[in-house]
């Protein structure tokens, strides 16, 4: 049985990827800021069949999968950070240093505390979850477009320096995926006029769901394609 470690599950592409990776038959542990809830994890695990982890930091989350199941098979590297609109003249340093500490360096350190044991197992898959952002920048919105592309390039960097350990590498990178996080329910599904607005930007006409962005998540980290490796995958629709 597959072991696959899933960060954020509650967050982003998280509910998805956790429901295509437990149907996939894999043991599914997950990190998210809730479980440091005792009911939060019991109710997660009893709700999706996946297993919850308390711990918060990439070392102390590396410590207590190794301690009750192992070494993963798969990463799932799931980060999220809150967006605000701002112009790059106004742009809170505090807002940029707390975007790059939860998008850039958390999967940065999740991949440093799991690499050398994959590299000597010789074998193991990260999956990137970051954001279709950088193929259209918008005003507003530099803090994500930029951050999410910085750790795109450092998977693409991965997926260099791993292949010959036989470690894979690769990149979701969502937009208009229906989440409470980034887009909300009650504001671009249950509202007319917001679902005018995606349909008019999207040419697939509606937000992407949970389930199909989990397909392709699950697909990444099954290691069924194991010579696939480097890949960013937009998951937008067919934007911009």
């Amino acid at each position: 049985m597959r072991l696959i470690l899933l960060t954020n599950a509650r967050q982003y592409c998280g509910p998805g990827a956790v429901t295509a990776l437990v149907q996939s038959g894999a043991q599914v542990f997950c990190h998210d800021a809730s479980f440091v809830s005792p009911d939060a994890r019991k109710n997660f695990e009893q709700e999706t069949g996946a297993r919850a982890l308390g711990a918060q930091t990439p070392v102390d989350i590396q410590a207590e999968i190794l301690a009750v199941a192992g070494l993963p098979d798969a990463i799932v590297s799931n980060d999220v950070y809150p967006i605000t609109r701002d112009a790059i003249e106004d742009i809170p340093l505090d807002d940029f240093r707390a975007t790059f500490d939860a998008v850039v360096l958390f999967p940065i350190e999740l991949t440093q505390a799991f690499l050398p044991a994959m590299k000597q197992r010789r074998s193991g898959s990260f999956v990137f979850v970051t954001s279709a952002r950088e193929t259209r920048p918008e005003p507003g919105f530099a803090v994500p477009t930029s951050l999410r592309a910085a750790t795109t390039a450092f998977a693409r960097a991965l997926a260099k320096e791993a292949a010959p350990f036989g470690i894979q590498a690769n990149v979701v990178a969502p937009n208009y995926l229906y989440s409470e996080m980034y887009y909300p329910r009650a504001k671009f599904i249950d509202d007319p006029d917001g679902r005018a607005l995606i349909a008019e930007k999207v040419p697939f006409g509606r937000l992407g769901e949970p389930e199909e962005v989990g397909a392709l998540i699950a697909f990444f980290a099954s290691g069924a394609s194991p010579f696939t490796t480097g890949q960013v995958v937009y998951f937008s629709g067919g934007w911009p």
